[in-house]
């Protein structure tokens, strides 16, 4: 039990004591003056209503009946009703015991405990590489399903390939013309293909597979008489052969890169064979006619989206078929989320850019119409991201002149600092990255702050293992020594931990980690340039040893949450 359940329970005894009505749970926070206490909260507020007493004399109730906790040194009354908590100097400094002897478990938990959840992010269409918005995607999506397996979830993660309809017929008639033009061919890229170079390359590697697979194929247009002949088909089943290549080798290139990123994928599903192949949408229109929530108008089939009213949220009827007899990509996705996502998932939890602002609404509808609860469906919003170089805009990627490419990025400033940058602000917020400061070896660089903090704590161990400093067994250590204010105001960030977590889970919001690394190296910086841990009183060493060693395994469980490592030199 961490803890806040702890003064929960604390609280709610009190209250039962008094006759009061108790709470299922008791909101803490931590309040940013240390004269108001360690914790606070305001369930006396909550509960005036109900127990029809002002909320001060519900707190004064509650502080008169608090049972004796060891970890609870006094409550104090605040305001209109705020209950402070002042914790125990010297339970905190005996929790340290605790802490080490959790090591890599400590701050798990299992609020999240029986939950499904299925994960998408990055996802991407593979019509061109991975750039700097995928990067920070990938960032934030790894650390969420680190965050919500820390608290028990069994987390299933996706990369979703969109290899079929619109935009993958654009790739290949893009991809075709490259190839064509490589052959001598004087064509054109289509009106809506794509022009960035890699296709390209793509085609020249394209080439020189077919020619070692054939035996040598014409090289131009003066060597042969026809496209086809080289390419060894034609018309449609061409484009599609071009398409499933060009598509094969988008997402290798994505998932060696990703790799690099430390993100690994549990599924790599595909539009065309899991969802198109498998006939899943008509499925969903007939299973959404049933429930009546169709209609026919000009030759194309509709969803009625306003019939939900206010569940929905949406503003319009949404296109399911077209006139054409073509289905739109919103059915596709309707019946992907409904027949595979949700069959394996309780809760299902997408990520996306700032330009799908307006699909949620519709795709939150069909959710809910099709019987899955409210809030199962969530979507995240992840922001773009400026590039900078020492405070300047960096607006064109060095190899394509077009975008940043995100393999650019992690050779400029690698996996940790790119990860941990990315996770220093909320997803929906815009971030600017500067390239300089991610490569700095200072303080203004956070990653750079955080690692150092632990890099440090392994040089003392060094420091003491080469001075002979022998350590006895944990329980044996005599903590007592630890008392000064700085001492004491270390333990207590570390026994924040555990609540921190479980409350980045539940927010989905893994920045709360990152942040919360940079305040505890913040202060653990200082204390080291202030405190000498290892001297003469052996006493004091051991004691400073034990808490130094607190502090790196806290760090080090934080930056795994985030993917970072915490490296024991730098």
């Amino acid at each position: 039990m961490d803890l806040t359940d702890r003064l929960t329970e604390g609280v709610r005894t009190a209250l039962a004591k008094a006759g009061l009505p108790e709470p299922e749970t008791c909101a803490w926070e931590v309040p940013r003056q240390a004269e108001h206490g360690d914790y606070a909260t305001n369930t006396a507020m909550t509960l005036a209503r109900a127990a029809r007493r002002a909320p001060r004399q519900i707190a004064d109730l509650i502080v008169a009946n608090f049972p004796p906790l060891a970890e609870v040194e006094r409550l104090e009354v605040a305001g209109p009703g705020f209950l402070n908590v002042f914790l125990s100097p010297a339970w905190c400094v005996g929790s340290l015991r605790e802490i080490l002897a959790a090591g890599p478990a400590y701050g798990r938990g299992a609020a999240e405990a029986g939950q499904r959840v299925r994960l998408e992010f990055v996802s991407a269409n593979p019509t061109g590489p991975l750039v700097i918005v995928n990067a920070r995607a990938a960032a934030v999506g790894d650390a969420l399903a680190r965050l919500l397996r820390a608290q028990g979830a069994r987390v299933t993660t996706e990369y979703y390939v969109n290899d079929a309809g619109n935009q993958f017929e654009a790739l290949a008639r893009s991809f075709e013309a490259r190839v064509a033009q490589e052959l001598g061919e004087p064509v054109t890229l289509p009106e809506n293909g794509y022009p960035g170079e890699y296709l390209i390359a793509l085609a020249r590697e394209y080439l020189e597979e077919y020619r070692e697979r054939e035996g040598g194929a014409p090289r131009d247009r003066r060597e042969r008489t026809d496209l086809d002949e080289a390419l060894g088909l034609g018309g449609e089943t061409r484009l599609d052969r071009l398409g499933r290549w060009a598509v094969a080798r988008m997402v290798e290139s994505q998932r060696r890169i990703l790799r690099d990123y430390g993100v690994e994928f549990d599924v790599w599903a595909s539009e065309q064979r899991d969802v198109r192949a498998a006939g899943l949408p008509g499925r969903v229109l007939a299973e959404l006619a049933a429930r009546g929530l169709t209609y026919e108008q000009d030759g194309a089939l509709w969803f009625r989206s306003t019939q939900l009213g206010e569940a929905s949220g949406d503003d319009k009827d949404r296109v399911l078929r077209r006139s054409s007899g073509e289905v739109t990509y919103f059915a596709v996705d309707v019946a992907y989320h409904h027949y595979v996502k949700f069959a394996g998932a309780d809760r299902v939890i997408n990520l996306f850019g700032p330009d799908h602002h307006g699909y949620v609404p519709r795709m939150r509808a069909a959710m809910q119409a099709l019987g899955h609860p409210p809030g199962s469906f969530e979507v995240l919003i992840v922001q773009l991201v400026t590039l900078l170089r020492e405070g300047q805009p960096v607006r064109m990627s060095k190899r394509r002149g077009e975008f940043v490419l995100m393999e650019e990025l992690l050779e400029e400033v690698g996996r940790d600092a790119a990860r941990f940058t990315f996770l220093t602000r909320r997803h929906d917020s815009p971030l600017e990255f500067d390239l300089a400061v991610a490569t700095r070896q200072t303080a203004d660089n956070p990653v750079y702050y955080v690692q150092y903090a632990h890099a440090r704590i392994c040089s003392i161990r060094r420091q003491a293992a080469e001075q002979g400093v022998a350590r006895p067994p944990l329980g044996e250590t005599d903590l007592g020594p630890l008392a000064t204010p700085e001492e004491i105001a270390l333990v207590k960030r570390l026994l924040q931990y555990p609540d921190l977590v479980r409350g980045a889970a539940r927010a989905l919001e893994p920045h709360r980690v990152a942040y919360w690394l940079q305040e505890l190296a913040g202060m653990f910086h200082p204390y080291y340039k202030t405190h000498r841990v290892i001297q003469d009183d052996r006493r004091l060493t051991l004691a400073r040893l034990a808490l130094c060693e607190a502090v790196g395994q806290v760090l080090r469980n934080g930056l795994d949450l985030l993917g970072v490592s915490a490296p024991e030199a730098m």
